[in-house]
Order: structure tokens, then C-alpha cells, then sequence
């Protein structure tokens, strides 16, 4: 080819990204059939087979695997070049979807106030949410998403971060619990009572459990749910105690005033605090709307 067709970068970045045509095909909107087609133009502009078949999937080539990340750097690096200037953005104009990793107490606690003020600033503006299942630098690296939003884990050390603000974990209990008749809550009386832990890798032991450790004490974990939906779900319906962020629950239950169904309160024990972040590539780190989605973020988060 005497001068390359840049609308295959897009989807070779799709293909390469997904290991599949169905999955690029989803994600670029097209039906399977067309990007089949586009398969075989770039398998034969490439002179590789990009993907073959292993069983009932396909697979990357060597050489497919070792241009995958160039590929996604090209993609990013075009939409930069190609981006308006900072005098120029029209936020009101902008047609985009932002993918924004994080994990589901964020998303109920400030999901509907930052799609309210995207949808204001922005109506072209589309925003998905993909749960955050690990704490890895690779969806941030490749490009799959755009922004990670939380606790900021097995990051690389060129991913750039801001602190958003600081979170603590609550107990809960039903209202009319046990736990609430006497006067104080005490680590004792606390962990006499079976738990339920939210833990989406199912894990039963916490930062809880070592400092109940700390003072001579352990808990029973009756249950292990995969979210804080579960978790508070099983609270309420149950004797059991959960362990949730300060931030996902309503003002007025995390305030200890009762007339609800649940009864926050705080823990009785020493409880350090949490850093919740924002985190992005410094491929993005210039980018006009990119820049304006952070800034949104943050005025949400500081409200």
C-alpha cells in the first residue's frame, strides 16, 4: 500500500485488544460478518494472520502480540494529535465514551451525581462504568479505560495519580440489633457477633481482622459476599455484622441517627483511613477532555 488506510489502526487496536472478531466487533459497533472483513484486509496489509484458532477460541500471533501495545499507543497518541486545543475544546460538542474503572461503592455513592454533571456540561458524553476486580496497571497501560478511580494498589510508576479524598470503614447493623442495646459498642461485644465480609476476590480476612488481632481478639465471618450491595443486604436482613465504607452509605445512617433500616456506627477500635485516588496514563495526562473529565471528578468527589 502506498499510503495506509488509518481507519485499520482503529480496528486492528479492536482486534488486538479483544482476541476476538465477535468481541471487536461489539466494540466498535460493527456486525461480526464486517469485521471479518477488516480481519482479512489487515491480515493481508500486515502479512500475518494476526489471529488463528486454538479449539473453540482464537489467539494472538507472536506478532500480533508483539505490536499490541505499539498499536494502542498509536491509537491514543492519533485521537491526542487530532484532539482540539485547550482554547478550542467545546465541551457542550463533545462526542466521546469515557471508560471509568471502579468499584461499586463509588459508583452508588457518586455515580449519579458525576453522570448528572456530564450530562449537563456535556449531553454528547458517555460514561462506563467497568467494576474494578484487581488493582493493576494494565487496563490503564493498554488503554482499555480511560480513568481508574480508588484505592491505588500494584500501580506502575509512571501512572499518574490524585488524591480524591479520604474514606473509613463502618460497621452495620440492622435496626433493633442486639449490638445497639447497651450503651457503648465495645471491640468485644463487636466481635462476638458473626460477620458478613464483602470481598470480591472471596477473601475472609481483612485489615479488620488484624486489628481486632492487635488488641488479643477474632471474629467470626459467617458469610463472604461479593459487593457492598450483598453485604449490607445480608446486614439487614440478619444478625450479622458488615463492614462497609463511610462513603457508600447514606449521610444519615453513616451520622448514627436511627429511624432506618440499617444503624451505621463507628468502629471500636483503632481504624486507619483510606485514600481513594483518581488514576490515568501519562499518555492522557495533556488531553483536553480527558483534563476536563478530572477536573469533574474531583469537584464531584469535593462536594
Amino acid at each position: 500500500m502506498a499510503e495506509p488506510d488509518f481507519n485499520l489502526l482503529m480496528a486492528l487496536d479492536m482486534l488486538l485488544a479483544e482476541g476476538s472478531v465477535a468481541g471487536a466487533a461489539r466494540r466498535s459497533g460493527l456486525s461480526t460478518s464486517a469485521m471479518s472483513r477488516t480481519l482479512s484486509r489487515l491480515r493481508q496489509v500486515t502479512g500475518d494472520p494476526l489471529l488463528v484458532r486454538a479449539g473453540r477460541h482464537m489467539v494472538l500471533t507472536p506478532h500480533a502480540q508483539a505490536i499490541r501495545e505499539r498499536t494502542r499507543d498509536a491509537v491514543l497518541e492519533t485521537r491526542t494529535l487530532l484532539s482540539p486545543a485547550v482554547s478550542e475544546l467545546d465541551i457542550s460538542a463533545l462526542d466521546r465514551v469515557f471508560a471509568i474503572r471502579a468499584n461499586e461503592g463509588f459508583i452508588e455513592a457518586f455515580g449519579p451525581k458525576l453522570i448528572a454533571a456530564v450530562a449537563d456540561a456535556a449531553p454528547r458524553v458517555c460514561l462506563r462504568f467497568t467494576p474494578r476486580m484487581d488493582k493493576h496497571s494494565r487496563y490503564l497501560r493498554e488503554g482499555l479505560v480511560d480513568l481508574e478511580i480508588g484505592v491505588v494498589g500494584d500501580m506502575g510508576p509512571e501512572i499518574r495519580l490524585q488524591s480524591l479524598f479520604r474514606d473509613r470503614f463502618v460497621g452495620v447493623v440492622r435496626a433493633g440489633h442486639p449490638l445497639l442495646s447497651a450503651p457503648a459498642i465495645t471491640a468485644e461485644r463487636y466481635a462476638s457477633y458473626g460477620h458478613v465480609v464483602a470481598s470480591r476476590r472471596g477473601l475472609s480476612h481483612g485489615l479488620v481482622d488484624d486489628a481486632l488481632a492487635r488488641i488479643g481478639l477474632t471474629r467470626k465471618v459467617v458469610s463472604v459476599v461479593p459487593g457492598f450491595p450483598a453485604a449490607l443486604a445480608v446486614a439487614m436482613a440478619s444478625d450479622l455484622i458488615a463492614l462497609l465504607p463511610g462513603s457508600y452509605l447514606p449521610g444519615s445512617a453513616a451520622h448514627g441517627k436511627r429511624g432506618t433500616a440499617f444503624q451505621a456506627f463507628e468502629l471500636p477500635f483503632p481504624n486507619e483511613s483510606i485514600t481513594i485516588s483518581q488514576m490515568w496514563h501519562p499518555r492522557q495526562d495533556k488531553e483536553p477532555a480527558h483534563r476536563w473529565l478530572r477536573q469533574l471528578v474531583r469537584q464531584v468527589c469535593g462536594e
